[in-house]
């Protein structure tokens, strides 16, 4: 039986390579609006960002969105961003 390849995406926060999976997608639609993508496939630029507070915290510094982008990120993006990283975190320390 053949193995499937798993899709590896860098994390625009900490740059390592992970799994798709276990990464976050921000996607930039054709009419210029930012959407967060839970199944993968919506249409769009997309970026990555690990599901930690950490890796936001890196992307916001170092402008990782605007670079994958190629274009200026609203600041409600990086806010609804952060609140959905907290809510996931918060999820699974209540488990």
């Amino acid at each position: 039986m053949k193995t499937r390849k798993i899709p590896l995406r860098k994390c625009t926060g900490c740059q390592e390579m992970k799994n798709k999976k276990e990464l976050m997608r921000i996607v930039k639609g054709e009419d210029g609006n930012f959407s967060f993508d839970e199944t993968g496939k919506i249409s769009g630029r997309g970026a990555y960002i690990c599901k930690n507070i950490e890796c936001f915290e890196r992307a916001y510094k170092n402008k990782g969105l605007e670079r994958s982008f190629k274009s200026p990120v609203p600041k409600d993006v990086y806010e609804t961003l952060k609140r959905k990283l907290l809510n996931e975190n918060n999820r699974q320390d209540g488990n």
